[in-house]
């Protein structure tokens, strides 16, 4: 999505797996720049050990991490509405 930054204007909450093959530690770290150097308001967590789709394939497994990203959209939601 950084490619796509240019054109939010929103606040962005973002979750990531700590062990997503697909979305690298460096693509989180460059996604945040972006969207300071944009000057949005942003929250980017990465969950270690986490894969990829965590919080509904593999939600039981990471049972603590998903429950843990629906309390932070919750509040996210709450604070953004």
């Amino acid at each position: 999505p950084v490619e796509r930054v240019p054109h939010f204007s929103c606040p962005v909450l973002g979750f990531f797996g700590g062990a997503d093959q697909g979305i690298p530690a460096e693509s989180v770290s460059t996604f945040d720049k972006a969207l300071s150097q944009k000057g949005l308001e942003h929250e980017l967590i990465t969950y270690p050990g986490a894969p990829h789709s965590f919080f509904d394939r593999n939600q039981e497994k990471y049972a603590n991490e998903s429950a843990d990203a629906w309390k932070r959209s919750l509040e996210f939601i709450k604070a953004h509405s």
